[in-house]
Parts: structure tokens; C-alpha cells; sequence
């Protein structure tokens, strides 16, 4: 009658299986005694053990000369298995004990400032030994950073089509239009695109990740677009908005609190807000580092959770 798994689990032992693979190595019970530091009796018993715990016989002696059966050939494949997967459970162990560090080099796009400190909080929360190195770049310098692999990982959004990228997205980055509590838009109901860049545009330079997402959105609409500032932060030209210099598009979350206290205003306008996607990024052939995979792990089992506190927020 054949054993029931529990019947076989509770009559083998590590240490039989321990003895079981010096024999078939050594092919002798005497030299695998050496092996072990056993006495020749004490690995005869052990064998004895293993194969009543199989009711089956493992090894025979031929002559002067030992072999082993079909039964042993498969025993000693299984063995070996069991042992590699050991090992390797040793190894993840050994990793989880040991307290992640080292450097982790990042560069994102000034439009996701307001993010990248809520993941990178709770990153080091988890990894405290990490130390994190920040540039802060617009979506031209990302693309040559990517290109000459000078960073971990890059954060940008617009990441462009038919280049050999790994991405990640994590987060819709939604480009609203915003206007003055005192601009004479906020009193119509309604207000066209049209209307809207028609009066004076606040924009960011040449290179910039937000003007590329605007000016990309005006030509599949058929606007116009006519800047009367460049500005090289969305933070100068939300404060330049607010003092009535003019118009613009903004990432929503860069304005949040300028909306809650009526500073700014977003118009309700057909076709927006421009939909991207915030993408953590690095070149395909990259191999991240051990602290980089951990960040990207750490990002991609919180998609929900960042979704849903940039949703309330």
C-alpha cells in the first residue's frame, strides 16, 4: 500500500537525505563516512532508516561493488532539487535580513515635484538606509539623460514612442487650464478653447515636458497658440497667473491649494484637462541596481494607493 504524504513526511529526516547524498556521491559507505564525520555503522543506519521510511531498497552491493537502484537514481534527483531550493530560500532570507542601502539616483521633470516626495517617503520609511540623489530637469534633459544612462531611474511623463524604454506608469498627470480669481473669464459660463488661448499664454521654455503636452494638444485640435511669457518653472508661472499676467496650463496638482483658497480658477473647457501619464523610466537594456528594483517594486504594489491619495487630495 502506498504512503500517504504525511506518512512519508513524518518518517524522512534532513539529515537521512544528508547521509543518502554522500553515499551516492562517494559511491561507498566508508568514504562517505569520511565525508561526514560519521562512523561507517552510523551511515549504514541512517541508509537503513531512509529506505525502511521508502520500503524501498536505495542501493545494492554487486560483487564488491556498490550501485544504486532506480528507486536510489530517483531518490538522488529529488535530493538534489530539494537541496538547490534550500539554498536558494537561504539566499532570499539572508537578503531580507540584511537592510537595503546604497544610492538611488533619480531625475524627474519639475512637473512631478509634487509626487515624486510622496513615493520617496514612503520608500525610505520601508528602506531607511537608502540615500536618494534628485535632479530636477525638464523632459529634453530627461531624454539625453536617458540616452547617455546617467540615472537609476528617470520620472517624466510624455515618454516618447520607439525608443527601447522600460516604463512604469503610476499616475495621471492632468494639465488644466487655469485662470486669476480676477480675469474677466471667470464670470462667463461657458468658454471656448478658442477663447481661452486667445487671451495671453503663460508658458514654459522650449523642452519643457508641459509645453510639449500643450502645443502637442492645440495641433491635434486645430488651435493656436500664441505665448506672451516663457517661464522656466510651473511654480513662477502659477504665481505669475495669479498676479493677472495672463493664462495658462498647469499640472492640477501643482495648483491644488490655489484652487481651495480661490487664487486660481479652472475653466471648464472641451477637450481638457490633457491626460498623461507620470512613468517611472530607464533604458530596456539597463540592469537596475538591487536599491532601484526595490523602488520600482515599491511603486508598482502601491499603484491603487498613490491613485486613490492624489484622487483625494
Amino acid at each position: 500500500m502506498a504512503l500517504s504524504l504525511q506518512q512519508l513526511v513524518s518518517r524522512l529526516s534532513f539529515r537521512q537525505m544528508q547521509v543518502f547524498q554522500a553515499v551516492y556521491q562517494y559511491k561507498g559507505y566508508r568514504k562517505a563516512a569520511e565525508y561526514l564525520g560519521l562512523t561507517q555503522p552510523a551511515v549504514s543506519s541512517q541508509m537503513r532508516h531512509l529506505e525502511n521510511a521508502l520500503e524501498q531498497p536505495l542501493f545494492e552491493y554487486i560483487g564488491r561493488q556498490l550501485y544504486c537502484t532506480e528507486a536510489g537514481e530517483r531518490v538522488a534527483a529529488f535530493i538534489e532539487r530539494l537541496f538547490g531550493q534550500m539554498s536558494e530560500l537561504q539566499s532570499e532570507l539572508n537578503l531580507l535580513r540584511e537592510a537595503l542601502s546604497g544610492d538611488l539616483r533619480l531625475s524627474i521633470v519639475s512637473s512631478s515635484q509634487t509626487v515624486v516626495p510622496y513615493l520617496l517617503s514612503s520608500f525610505l520609511k520601508e528602506f531607511p538606509a537608502v540615500n536618494v540623489h534628485v535632479d530636477v530637469v525638464n523632459r529634453t534633459q530627461a531624454l539625453d539623460r536617458l540616452k547617455l544612462n546617467i540615472d537609476d531611474l528617470v520620472i517624466m511623463a510624455m515618454v516618447p514612442e520607439g525608443r527601447s524604454l522600460s516604463t512604469l506608469p503610476f499616475l495621471d498627470n492632468e494639465l488644466i487650464p487655469v485662470i486669476s480669481n480676477q480675469h474677466p473669464l471667470k464670470s462667463q459660463t461657458q468658454v471656448s478653447a478658442k477663447q481661452f488661448f486667445a487671451e495671453p499664454m503663460l508658458i514654459r521654455e522650449n523642452g519643457s515636458g508641459t509645453r510639449f503636452a500643450v502645443e502637442h494638444h492645440c495641433q491635434q485640435h486645430r488651435l493656436q497658440i500664441k505665448p506672451t511669457m516663457e517661464l522656466s518653472s510651473n511654480e513662477s508661472i502659477k504665481h505669475a497667473v495669479i498676479a493677472g499676467l495672463g493664462v495658462a496650463i498647469l499640472p492640477r496638482l501643482s495648483v491644488i491649494a490655489e484652487l481651495r483658497t480661490g487664487q486660481l480658477k479652472m475653466l471648464e473647457i472641451q477637450d481638457f484637462p490633457i491626460r498623461r501619464s507620470w512613468c517611472l523610466v530607464h533604458p530596456m537594456g539597463k540592469h537596475p541596481s538591487r536599491v532601484a528594483l526595490a523602488f520600482i517594486d515599491h511603486v508598482y504594489e502601491r499603484l491603487e494607493q498613490i491613485h486613490t491619495y492624489f484622487q483625494d487630495v
